[in-house]
């Protein structure tokens, strides 16, 4: 009769397998999963000892299913413990999988790795020392270090090797441990078995990388190591190290890595492998993946170290013939090297640019975009026209959707550096408007406006130009061209009827065209804005023509339409244009004349947030993404209709923000007594919530009083200066004290960052000696063709300082296409008036890459009493 304590009967792991298999749903496998988990639990709960290695070997393969297996941890434990070499076996290996530092559990194994380690059979060594590289913890490491140390000093080739790979797992986890392999790790070069000599080279790379010490000290030894490769490379076929022709490819990529540690920026030891380098680069075979992987690691070894120009030129020629392969993988490879190489050797990079652009109409998405990178790095004035009709082919191109905004940031970036003729410069940027869509960022349609306004000789081209544009199929949802055409259009209408050379344009065609985009459902509320003002400037364009109290009539009865729009800024727009053609009709034609060429707002130009230096632009309309790299937020012109720059220190930083082109801030309205809400005045955060409205009776009142007031002060700019200057003081006062008392002398930029084309410089721009309170600015540019996304900056004080840091005027730097400056205030109390230091976190990503540096910024100009 059976008895009722009898064990279930145990599945072999053969069989399970064959269960698991044998399921056709997810909830099949993990019935037998849980069943069987079952079954090893009640095996481990009446101790076992028979089944408990088949127990655990089971529950590693449930632990690779995905299935939790912790249970079994202290059996694990247990095995290890056995006597029995398969028991220690299964357990060691439960052990690295089941295991890890953040498990108490662990700590039990040491005394158990610790004394397998002095176990007679080297087999058990093997494994504890294999365990211990996966999972020792920083105590682990240092109660076992000295064991490993002793066991590379054996004369086993199988437990040296063992020991020098853990070895540089230890020293990965706790770099200090590095003195006590140093003399060690010397011997390892010398040894004759290939297996111990290749985890040498891997300890050796491992120190080289931790400590300068350790590279000054191995750089004495690269003749050896040049020595070894020569006798791998110039050896006879080896039965035991050939693998596909070649001798032992595996330590050769190996001994290449560390070689190109120890060279850079090491003019001698970057002479004395010169000549190997050379040789494998020559005489390796390229039929197969093994020679290849051996010409990349020679590649990437030449390009670090500081080489001679022959041998750069060769390196990238191999690159070249990777472009060749038919392997996609290998043509990734070199794309994505010869991107990291071009700005080494830019001339022979520049030689292959025709098989470069071959690669952009490449099948694989991923070799197009690696491709698409490398093509606008090669770009130059010589070779501009014919990159250009490359790029604007893979715009064209359907599959290319994806790369729509980078492409067309950087052919304006590529156009404004290169263009061999402003004219050139001109039609490339609206084809890409043509072309790209909505796939345009908001910040280049500004760049496109300041670009035309700077230019008086091609204003009629360029009016005709995007008037030719708007007549084309398609173009009704492109708002980024409508808004630049509106713009010209507006500003240079007039030229559209004196420049008859390519067909006769009515001005009634004019404002119809307009129109129609204006009506579109397509039309965002900042195209719209566009067109109101562009169609408001048309009505004193076209003042001469015949048809003009017609045009007159149409402009104001589309105003009328949209005076009650639910858009706010587009209300406000209709309703104070409305006004003007019914009261102050002889003041419109000098409000709404031609705009002055707009200046470009340099890094170094005055101390304004990057939304001061973008509401340049100088169009009535809003200017989109310029405060934030491309988002939706708006920023208003400063010196629009009157010409002016009333408003030169005041940016709008909300998503929608209030129009400062509104004649009561042009002439001294409401702004005098309260900054925006939400906005930046002199460049300090204006926490104020609270917003003011007014009713079309107390606009008209305004307006009255503006003209009529024959007590008002004659220069309405001067009033404008005075009410911000007071606005800004009282806000300074509210954000972190009086910071009224300016610097005492002028502070200079302090350059603090430049690498990739991103740079970064601090100013001092308030200082108050009093309080101790001082405000900084960092002012971040983009000289690179690439766009630096998602830029974050992080401040950090000494203890005895307060920090408080501001938002960024953006989180996203635009790239050459435009100068203006990312900002962000950072405001620092000092009360023991220590020097400044700063420590700055930056973080941002190019391409794709993320990057992240740490910098000290100990060299800001001292302050008085500091």
């Amino acid at each position: 009769m059976p008895s009722r304590f009898q064990m279930p009967s145990t599945v072999r792991l053969r069989d399970l397998i064959r269960q698991v298999r044998a399921c056709r749903t997810q909830a099949e496998e993990r019935a037998v999963v849980n069943k069987e988990c079952a079954t090893i639990r009640n095996s481990f709960r009446d101790d076992d000892n028979e089944n408990r290695c088949k127990n655990i070997a089971k529950l590693l393969y449930i632990h690779m299913l995905g299935y939790p297996a912790h249970f079994g941890q202290l059996e694990c434990l247990k095995l290890i413990a056995s006597p029995k070499f398969s028991d220690k076996r299964i357990g060691y290996l439960g052990a690295m999988l089941l295991l890890d530092e953040k498990q108490d559990v662990h700590l039990l194994i040491t005394n158990s790795l610790k004394n397998d380690m002095t176990h007679s059979n080297h087999y058990n060594v093997a494994l504890s020392l294999c365990t211990l590289g996966a999972i020792c913890s920083t105590e682990m490491c240092r109660d076992l270090a000295g064991e490993v140390e002793k066991l590379l000093k054996s004369s086993n080739s199988y437990i040296k090797k063992k020991a020098a790979l853990c070895a540089a797992r230890i020293i990965r986890k706790v770099p200090e441990l590095i003195e006590m392999f140093l003399p060690a790790s010397r011997q390892l070069l010398q040894e004759k078995n290939h297996g111990t000599l290749l985890a040498g080279v891997v300890l050796i790379t491992e120190m080289c990388t931790k400590s300068q010490d350790c590279l000054i000290h191995f750089r004495k030894m690269v003749q050896n190591l040049v020595r070894i490769l020569k006798n791998l490379t110039m050896s006879g076929y080896s039965p035991d190290h050939d693998v596909s022709g070649i001798s032992d490819p595996f330590l050769q990529v190996r001994i290449l890595q560390l070689l190109r540690i120890l060279g850079h920026n090491d003019a001698d030891a970057s002479e004395a492998m010169n000549d190997i380098l050379a040789q494998i680069a020559t005489n390796t075979e390229t039929s197969k993946n093994v020679g290849n992987s051996i010409l990349y690691e020679t590649v990437m070894c030449i390009m670090d170290i500081k080489s001679e120009s022959g041998l750069r030129v060769l390196a990238v020629n191999i690159l070249g013939r990777f472009l060749l392969n038919a392997d996609k993988n290998i043509r990734y490879v070199a794309l994505n090297t010869l991107l990291k190489t071009v700005h080494i050797d830019y001339n022979a990079v520049q030689r292959h640019r025709s098989t470069v652009v071959e690669c952009l109409k490449d099948p694989d998405i991923t070799i197009r975009k690696r491709a698409l990178f490398l093509s606008f790095e090669l770009v130059n004035k010589s070779n501009v026209r014919m990159m250009n009709k490359e790029l604007l082919e893979f715009l064209a191109e359907p599959d290319n959707r994806q790369f729509r905004e980078y492409v067309t940031s950087n052919i304006f970036a590529v156009a404004e550096k290169y263009a061999p003729h402003k004219q050139w410069h001109l039609d490339t940027t609206t084809k890409v408007l043509t072309m790209a869509g909505n796939y345009v960022r908001d910040d280049l349609v500004s760049s496109m406006v300041h670009f035309v306004s700077q230019t008086p000789q091609l204003h009629a081209h360029a009016a005709r130009k995007f008037y030719k544009a708007l007549l084309e199929e398609n173009v009704i949802e492109h708002q980024p061209l409508i808004q630049v055409s509106a713009w010209c259009i507006g500003e240079f209408g007039d030229l559209l009827l004196t420049d008859q050379s390519e067909g006769i344009v009515s001005e009634e065609a004019v404002v119809t065209t307009l129109v129609g985009f204006l009506q579109s459902t397509h039309a965002t509320p900042i195209t719209k804005d566009y067109i109101i003002n562009a169609l408001m400037k048309l009505s004193t364009r076209f003042q001469n023509t015949t048809k003009y109290q017609h045009i007159e009539s149409q402009i104001r009865h589309i105003l009328s339409c949209y005076t009650s729009s639910i858009d706010v800024e587009l209300q406000q727009r209709s309703v104070e244009y409305s006004t003007i053609f019914k009261k102050y009709d002889s003041l419109r034609h000098g409000l709404l004349e031609s705009l002055p060429p707009f200046k470009a707002v340099t890094l170094t130009s005055s101390i304004e947030s990057g939304a001061d230096a973008a509401s340049a632009s100088g169009d009535p309309a809003k200017q989109a993404g310029m405060a934030n790299g491309g988002t939706t937020a708006s920023l208003m012109a400063s010196n629009d209709i009157m010409g002016g720059d009333v408003m030169g220190h005041v940016s709008q930083t909300n998503s929608v923000a209030t129009s400062d082109s509104t004649l009561l801030d042009l002439l001294g309205g409401s702004l005098g007594t309260e900054a925006a809400p939400g906005s930046q005045v002199n460049g300090f955060h204006n926490h104020n919530t609270s917003t003011t409205g007014a009713t079309q009776s107390n606009l008209n009142d305004d307006l009255l009083g503006l003209f009529g007031n024959q007590n008002a002060p004659p220069a309405a700019d001067n009033i404008t200066s005075m009410n911000i200057f007071d606005a800004a003081t009282k806000q300074q006062q509210s954000d972190f004290g009086d910071f009224s008392q300016q610097p005492e002398q002028s502070y200079p930029l302090t350059n603090v960052y430049n690498k990739g084309g991103v740079q970064i410089a601090i100013a001092v721009v308030a200082f108050d000696s009093i309080q101790n309170l001082v405000t900084l600015q960092s002012q971040t540019t983009n000289s690179s063709n690439q766009l630096a996304k998602n830029f974050i900056i992080q401040v950090a004080v000494p203890k005895s300082m307060q920090l408080s840091l501001l938002p960024p005027s953006a989180t996203d730097i635009a790239p050459v296409t435009t100068t203006v400056p990312v900002t962000q205030l950072i405001k620092i109390s000092n009360p023991t008036k220590q020097k400044l230091r700063l420590r700055v976190k930056l973080s941002y990503v190019v391409n794709e890459v993320p990057q992240q540096e740490m910098i000290e910024v100990n060299n800001l100009p001292p302050l008085p009493g500091w």
